[in-house]
């Protein structure tokens, strides 16, 4: 695995050098536009509006919209006077407890990797946020955009994690949402803890499956092999009417503990018999 940015973590005099590699990767299936008569490959073309032609690279400047078809054209000096210097260095300026971050500003994360003679200081800073619960906020310039990042410990590794500015974020009050101050029943409120409570498990991410992308790919290979296609699409439930919500908890804590006692006894007739003593 290559590193994507190599630099350093700095916050007060201290400088811990680092890789930084991608912790995730999309495992999505991307599809090509084709023309359904030969299957040539479809291009998209850069075409102006005003005269109609298809224009090349050259032909091409970027404009900012001030205000309805109105244009401010950058050129590249433009933009370079602007550049964000890449001074490769991670600059944490505060500590903050991590838990107390709302999940909605992070972004991407990545994996910290120790560089050269930096396994101590690394290790040092990771067992510090992790004894504080604290992670380390500060700005960072990846391919020429400055993110926020949150620098955290993640089992044996620093995790760093792009974060979104404050007014990136879109704000709720325009949305139709219960209030808070809405009353609630007592007891649809007790039976739906019980629900909660007893649907509740310690999160194994293996577990949960791309059900889509499974589908997708054995519609793929049927295609493929000239077989029979079969529908496999999950028709979508009905909204439960306020009404017969209780009925619905309660039906659901028993499907529940019925589930749950069905895989105990699987459990146990699975379980070689103890041999008999000679």
């Amino acid at each position: 695995m290559r590193a994507i940015w190599s630099g350093a973590i700095q916050f007060g005099l201290v400088n811990i050098p680092v890789g930084v590699y991608s912790a995730t990767s999309s495992e999505r299936i991307s599809f090509h536009l084709l023309h359904q008569k030969d299957y040539g490959r479809v291009r998209n073309q850069h075409i102006c509006e005003i005269e109609g032609k298809v224009l090349s690279n050259e032909e091409i400047v970027k404009g900012y919209e001030y205000e309805k078809g109105e244009y401010v054209e950058l050129t590249a000096k433009d933009f370079e006077k602007v550049a964000i210097k890449s001074t490769r260095v991670i600059e944490i300026s505060d500590f903050v407890d991590y838990f107390k971050i709302d999940p909605v500003f992070f972004d991407t994360p990545y994996y910290l990797v120790p560089g050269k003679a930096a396994a101590r200081p690394y290790a040092l800073l990771r067992e510090a946020l992790t004894s504080s619960g604290k992670a380390g906020i500060g700005k960072v310039a990846i391919r020429q955009r400055e993110y926020l990042a949150a620098v955290r410990p993640h089992g044996a590794t620093l995790m760093l994690e792009t974060m979104h500015f404050a007014d990136e974020i879109t704000s709720t009050k325009k949305l139709d949402l219960p209030a808070e101050s809405m009353k609630i029943d007592k007891r649809e409120l007790k039976i739906a803890e019980q629900l909660v409570q007893a649907m509740s498990a310690d999160f194994e991410p293996a577990k949960y499956k791309d059900t889509y992308r499974e589908a997708l790919l054995e519609l793929i290979d049927q295609k493929l092999k000239g077989g029979a296609i079969r529908q496999g699409a999950t028709p979508r439930p009905a909204a439960t009417k306020v009404v017969d919500i209780m009925d619905k908890l309660r039906e659901s804590i028993q499907a529940v503990q019925k589930e749950k006692k069905s895989k105990i006894a699987s459990t146990r007739r699975k379980r070689p018999s103890k041999s008999k003593a000679a």
